[in-house]
């Protein structure tokens, strides 16, 4: 039999927008295999140096388009908030592309759902054709209704126009808030109390991210909390909404527009082949959460339905659409949407995910297989009243961290404490956004769609199948579904199993640099690597090393008591380390005031040698002479007073150190030579000594320990934390930077990843 929609269709032009995303692929796909007299054009943007033809070069190149490769499909390159002319002889546009995040920034949801529908509109009028525009929008404009929704228009009395002009004036709005006295200054002593150590410049940067973040967390606010006073779910429905306003408006001019709106839109369930999904839609971050043991609650009861399609039949509707489009001045709405006739409840989709992943269960690490949460669907407020205990609990065990003293222990408490942070914000997040939908009671009637559906000739019907009242939820989302959700997280599982070590945290490879290099080349490849010392290449600090020195001239009682009076200081030190570095290493340095510095490097030699190289990390200096074997320049970078680094000496070939003033007698003043090299002045130095020396810092290597040592690390090509204090590891883990346990002499030693898992 002769299919309706293909004579419908035939030798009409139809401009596409959205094709690069999930929906518009699949359209494109569907018309191009089962109705090949239409003729295409596509509106797309260019993505910066691709242009939109090459994009759409690539996306017919994907195994789905294999059979329609030799496809001949028009581009029209632009953007939907300023679009090119359109060409001057097409029938009709399906508009599909527009900003599905439920949360985006209030002025980026407007500009997309509002901005672009209506300067899309005025090209097409500009055309002065005929035209029959298809918009594809949301079931979820109804808003925070319940009960029956008709497919009809949303009633509501918001003027389109001066919610417009709020919402795209919200961006310059929040970036003058974000400069007032009380957001900046806020911003900025916290930044200086998490990094103040590194130095105020590093401060100062750390402000104005955190003034960057908080422009958009403001704008998602206020898209979110202007929404929900109007009465809808988020920005998203609410833009949604007012576009379909714009197309309302277009067609009272006597145009032709369908208003067509899906429910929430997942995997195929046969074409372009079962289970064809593209990206991560609304419940695939749930389920791989589900199934790896990470979501242990959901806000939403049992019987509440979870309106889902599969994207074949969205597709196969639209074209249906396409081809019966209505009369002038009368827009017509079509819902897509499964609730009112064949629901899905949050208790079948838990019950077939939780079947799935019984028998196909993930495996988590070495541990065997991931332990899957039972729900008891306690309800939202119960839900939320756990989250926000968890929260607390969680703040006041990263607080107490900052507070405990360095050690493998207190790394371990981090990145179980970070995992679990990691897994309350992904809680936080889904559950915020999900919340309305969870817990709505809405059944979108779809009699128009039906009677379309019925409508059609047989052959349509089996081709453009799209009536949902046939699915058997089970097979789809037991069979179907939910494998297609898993099936490329598990291949990404078994090609990590088979790398012999982690890519990341592995410590840089160390090249050959200038050594058996000459002349021009030699001055090219030269390479330096830099070193901190205390909690680096020995487990010491400033306190201790004083002591070394001090003790060695004391006798027994004299020995206690300076013990005794440097242990009373300990807590002023602490604090002043806190504070800045530099104050700590200026009031102990004072310690030494009436010390003869020739004495010093006398005790040093003779009595404190074999005792600062004893307590060099094996590695560490393994480490060290790797660098020099490869010929590059080894440089320590220490705050310690010049004679403890005189050991040191045959292993760099430079060591910059704090210098202690003397009087022209030779005794130690009390103050230094000039200010302690630490915080922002270490990146400085290391800047300042490479371009003196001719070596791009590009290519070098650093080693430190704390998060004061971060503009040092942050200044080379090859930074690695070695035994990193918590700060400085979150750090590393966040910038995929190595880190190292160099351990003591008494410790074998091993490389941690990012996340600090052993690579032996």
């Amino acid at each position: 039999m002769t299919s309706d929609i293909r004579e419908r269709l035939a030798r009409q032009h139809v401009l596409l927008t959205g094709v690069t995303g999930f929906v518009g692929e699949a359209l494109l796909h569907l018309l191009l295999t089962e109705v090949p007299g239409v003729r295409l054009s596509v509106l797309v943007r260019p993505k910066g140096s691709i242009s939109g033809a090459d994009r759409i070069a690539k996306l017919l190149a994907k195994p789905i388009f294999e059979t329609v490769a030799d496809a001949q499909v028009g581009v029209v390159e632009g953007d939907l908030s300023d679009p090119p002319p359109l060409p001057g002889d097409l029938d009709a546009v399906v508009h599909s592309a527009g900003d599905v995040s439920f949360d985006p920034p209030v002025d980026e949801g407007f500009t997309t759902n509002v901005v672009g529908v209506r300067e899309l509109l005025r090209r097409i009028e500009e055309t002065g054709r005929d035209i029959h525009y298809l918009h594809v929008s949301t079931a979820y404009v109804s808003g925070r209704r319940r009960g029956h929704i008709p497919e009809g228009p949303v009633e509501h009395a918001v003027d389109v126009d001066t919610e417009l002009a709020w919402g795209l004036a919200q961006r310059a709005a929040a970036e003058e808030r974000s400069r007032s006295v009380e957001v900046i200054s806020r911003l900025r002593k916290q930044a200086e109390r998490e990094h103040g150590r590194a130095g105020l410049i590093t401060a100062a940067a750390a402000t104005e991210e955190a003034r960057k973040k908080w422009v958009k967390d403001e704008l998602v606010r206020l898209g979110a909390e202007r929404a929900r006073s109007l009465g809808w779910t988020d920005c998203y429905t609410f833009t949604k909404a007012l576009g379909e306003r714009v197309v309302e408006a277009y067609a009272a001019t006597g145009h032709r527009a369908t208003i067509y709106r899906p429910a929430i839109i997942e995997s195929a369930i046969s074409r372009p082949h079962p289970g064809w999904i593209e990206g991560f839609k609304m419940a695939e971050p749930l389920i791989l959460a589900y199934g790896r043991g990470e979501l242990p609650l959901f806000p939403a009861a049992a019987d509440t339905a979870i309106d889902i399609v599969p994207v074949d039949h969205v597709v196969a509707s639209i074209v249906a659409c396409l081809a019966h489009p209505p009369a002038h001045g009368e827009p017509a709405y079509f819902h897509l949407a499964s609730g009112d006739r064949n629901p899905v409840t949050f208790g079948m989709l838990y019950e077939n995910v939780r079947a799935y992943f019984s028998k196909e269960p993930f495996a988590a690490g070495d541990r065997g297989a991931a332990r899957l949460p039972e729900w008891t669907f306690p309800g939202g407020a119960s839900v939320e009243r756990m989250m926000a205990t968890g929260e607390k609990v969680h703040k006041i065990a990263d607080t107490l961290l900052g507070l405990a003293p360095r050690s493998d222990r207190t790394r371990s408490w981090a990145r179980a404490l970070d995992r679990q942070g990691r897994r309350l914000k992904f809680l936080r997040r889904y559950l915020d956004l999900y919340k309305e939908y969870a817990q709505a009671d809405l059944r979108f009637v779809d009699a128009n769609t039906l009677a379309l559906y019925r409508s059609l000739s047989p052959a349509d019907q089996e081709t453009f199948a799209f009536d949902t009242g046939v699915i058997d939820w089970h097979d789809y989302l037991y069979g179907i579904h939910v494998p297609s959700v898993t099936k490329p997280v598990r291949e990404l599982d078994e090609l990590r199993k088979l790398r012999k070590k982690p890519v990341p945290g592995r410590l840089p490879r160390i090249a050959a640099g200038s050594e058996g290099s000459t002349g021009a080349e030699a001055e090219k490849s030269r390479v330096a690597a830099f070193f901190d010392l205390d909690g680096t290449l020995m487990s010491s600090n400033v306190i201790e090393t004083y002591l070394w020195l001090r003790l060695g001239e004391l006798s027994g009682t004299r020995k206690a008591a300076e013990i005794a009076r440097m242990a009373g200081k300990v807590p002023g030190y602490v604090w002043s380390d806190r504070a800045e570095r530099s104050s700590l290493l200026r009031t102990v340095y004072k310690e030494y005031a009436g010390a003869r510095l020739s004495e010093l490097d006398a005790i040093v030699d003779e009595h404190l040698t074999a005792h600062i190289l004893g307590r060099l990390a094996p590695d560490a200096v393994r480490r060290i002479r790797e660098h020099r074997a490869a010929g590059h320049v080894t440089v320590l970078v220490t705050g310690a007073i010049r004679p403890l680094t005189r050991p040191l000496l045959p292993l760099f070939d430079h060591i910059e150190a704090a210098d202690l003033a003397v009087d022209d007698r030779g005794f130690c003043t009390g103050h230094l030579a000039s200010s302690p090299l630490v915080g922002e002045s270490r990146g400085a130095f290391v800047r300042e000594w490479s371009r003196r020396e001719s070596i791009s810092p590009a290519d070098c290597f650093a080693y430190a320990d704390s998060h004061s040592d971060l503009p040092l690390l942050a200044a080379v090509g090859h930074p690695v934390a070695v035994r990193p204090d918590v700060p400085l590891f979150r750090h590393a883990k966040r910038s995929h930077w190595p880190i190292a346990d160099w351990g003591s002499p008494a410790h074998t030693t091993r490389t941690l990843d990012p996340v600090g898992r052993s690579a032996r």
